[in-house]
């Protein structure tokens, strides 16, 4: 799926009190594209990432809680790593871990469904 220079994302809460949240991201005038894997985690129900990536910019959408994150792209010595606040999200190869930085803890370790 490409996207243009204006990304909208469209996230639901978990919680039944709250509604429907919009967010619009200006991302330059570069073509986006979004990639979705599906993972499973030791001690969670399988669930979905949404990857989406320019030449410039890399996000992923998590669920955490559940509630949907934007993680973003940071440097990383090996694979793909991804920060939201105290959360990080790494993949490498066909694996990922989510982790706690304030609490150096991984939550969970997943592999990729299907690659």
């Amino acid at each position: 799926m490409r996207f243009g220079s204006i990304l909208a994302i469209s996230l639901a809460c978990a919680s039944a009190a709250s509604a429907e949240v919009s967010v619009t991201l200006n991302l330059g005038s570069e073509d986006m594209t979004m990639h979705t894997q599906g993972y499973t985690c030791d001690a969670a129900q399988p669930f979905d990432v949404q990857y989406l990536t320019s030449d410039s910019d890399a996000l992923a959408l998590v669920p955490v809680d559940g509630v949907r994150r934007v993680f973003v792209n940071v440097v990383s010595a090996s694979g793909a790593r991804y920060v939201s606040g105290q959360y990080e999200w790494w993949t490498k190869g066909e694996t990922a871990t989510l982790g706690d930085v304030m609490q150096d803890d991984a939550l969970l370790h997943c592999t990729a469904d299907n690659p």
